[in-house]
């Protein structure tokens, strides 16, 4: 199996600590992971049906800092970042920390989903969606050259120049489950990622964008995603405690993008198969090669909902479910 495999980190919640984001990278990247990711809020409000009413956040690109300081080759991926630095900044932000640990960033991106966020900033008036682009487009070009002008209708600057720059070209990857997000990640990005979506939308989505791929003269880019997982010895301890009825709830709130089940609505853990990963080895195992025939390419376990068992869990997926993937 040619996938890639990550963890997104417990950098929020109740279970965020030094312990568990450094000695966790460190075990993920001597148990054989090949990336590790942070999600960004500027104002973090849990997911009510998913995690705990604890508002601890570690900001994304510090923590990615402290960790790529602890680990030696594991990529350090954001999952997504959403754009309300200015983009100037985030260059230099993003070109010290490949200094720093090395070229093994990618950089996802996404508009983001709270008003307030960007109306905190004064951006709330602005479209999201061209953010991004130009966040894209900013950072291609201070990372690539020098005396860079730039102008459209948010961001303006003349003759700009950062040093120290990347080495190497960062992947930059759109993430959204929306039919528009993966249109934009076929025309301008490396990479596509949604986070919680069904095996269904991923498979309609990366159909679509083999498809203007194609007419456009682009490569593929790589499609990820990050499914809410909980694994565990027994299938029974894998599911005591999981809100389906949470997660279908907010399917049916929030996944309006999503592709519908025949029945138009979700109403069973079948109709959102792929928005979560839950069973003994054997199961993830079974559920993570479904993945691999929709097109996934790199799939990030999100174990938010067994944070309470983070160490457990790698040990698991290390020792139990990568090496049986990849055939080792």
């Amino acid at each position: 199996m040619g996938m890639k495999f990550g963890l997104l980190m417990p950098h929020f919640g109740e279970h965020a600590s030094r312990r568990a984001l450094l000695d966790g990278a460190v075990l993920a990247e001597s148990s054989g992971f090949d990336s590790v990711w942070v999600r960004d809020h500027l104002v973090f409000e849990p997911h009510a049906e998913m995690e705990a009413a604890n508002i601890t956040f570690y900001e994304a690109l510090t923590t990615l800092s402290a960790i790529g300081a602890v680990t030696e080759n594991i990529t350090l991926g954001t999952g997504s970042l959403i754009p309300f630095r200015h983009p100037v900044h985030l260059a230099i932000c993003v070109s010290t920390l490949t200094k720093l640990v090395g070229d093994r960033l990618i950089l996802g991106f996404g508009a983001g989903t709270f008003d307030h966020e960007f109306e905190l900033v004064g951006m709330g008036d602005l479209n999201r969606v061209d953010l991004v682009r130009s966040n894209a487009e900013i950072l291609r070009r201070l990372h690539s050259g020098d005396g860079v002008t730039y102008a459209d209708e948010v961001y303006s600057f003349e003759n700009i120049t950062i040093d120290p720059k990347p080495a190497e070209s960062i992947p930059f990857w759109y993430c959204g489950a929306t039919p528009r997000s993966a249109r934009l990640a076929a025309e301008y990005a490396d990479g596509w990622m949604p986070g919680r979506t069904t095996l269904l939308t991923i498979e309609e989505r990366a159909r679509a964008m083999r498809e203007l791929t194609a007419a456009n003269g682009r490569p593929m880019p790589t499609v990820a995603v990050i499914p809410p997982t909980s694994i565990a010895p027994t299938r029974e301890s894998a599911f005591d405690g999981l809100n389906i009825d949470g997660l279908l709830a907010w399917a049916n709130k929030r996944g309006k993008w999503w592709v519908k089940p025949p029945s138009g609505e979700f109403a069973t853990a079948e109709d959102i198969e792929g928005s979560l990963i839950a069973g003994n080895p054997d199961e993830v195992i079974a559920e993570v090669r479904k993945f691999e025939a929709v097109g996934v390419d790199h799939l990030v376990f999100d174990l938010r909902l067994r944070f309470d068992r983070w160490f457990e869990s790698i040990e698991l997926l290390g020792a139990h479910v990568l090496p049986e993937l990849r055939g080792v």
